[in-house]
């Protein structure tokens, strides 16, 4: 992609510690944003409006994507969520560093559409951990948490598609992995020739040359 941000696409399912990680490592990382996407479903306890999510009716999703303003959609837990082309070129285009938190059907529809986009799988030590994080965290019913659980089996399978796991047993030793991938992204050779250009001029190493060839212009969409 031809921004000075990078794109990080994070996945997992409910009840992993997505969104807590995500939220901690802003907190320790002003570079990064988040991405907030649109949804159908109602809010739950404190989520706000524009903060969590964009809660829109099933009308306004519809008119958002005849309007090809997402960049990926999917439909989750009966109900749809929506990522904004817009948002994601605009916070790129500024030097951010963007992160999606989504569901992996739309993980892999990103990676397939930019190549550059890293995707990060976070997993639960296990199911019985996982069972009783849904039930800690006192949102959903019992019927909920089974169908969540269930969904949970179906989007673990897809781990292997991803190009970094954190197993989050431990919330700490997570972050650090999370913050780690991070890192990781902004020393690459594509990275530092777009952040450190002077140094590369100065030491006479010439013009930086992406390892990738490919350029995708971001339509501006609503």
């Amino acid at each position: 992609m031809n921004y000075p941000g990078h794109l990080f696409v994070i996945t997992a399912p409910s009840g992993a510690g997505k969104s807590s990680l995500v939220r901690a490592l802003r907190e320790h990382d002003a570079q990064v944003v988040v991405s907030v996407s649109h949804t159908t479903r109602p809010p739950r306890g404190q989520e706000q409006h524009g903060r969590e999510y964009f809660f829109v009716s099933e009308a306004e999703f519809d008119t958002l994507v005849l309007a090809d303003a997402f960049v990926e959609w999917a439909h989750v837990h009966h109900y749809r969520y929506g990522t904004s082309r817009h948002a994601i070129a605009e916070h790129m285009a500024q030097g951010s560093d963007v992160i999606l938190e989504i569901d992996y059907q739309g993980a892999l529809q990103i990676k397939r559409i930019f190549s550059d986009a890293v995707t990060v799988f976070i997993l639960p030590p296990s199911w019985d951990e996982l069972r009783q994080r849904l039930q800690r965290r006192g949102e959903d019913t019992g019927t909920v948490i089974e169908v969540r659980l269930a969904n949970a089996v179906a989007e673990v399978a897809q781990v292997h598609q991803f190009d970094f796991v954190i197993i989050n047993a431990s919330f700490e030793r997570a972050l650090d992995d999370l913050r780690a991938v991070v890192r990781t992204q902004r020393l690459t050779y594509t990275a530092q020739c777009r952040a450190k250009n002077p140094a590369f001029k100065a030491l006479q190493i010439g013009e930086c040359v992406p390892h990738t060839a490919q350029e995708i212009s971001w339509p501006v969409s609503p």
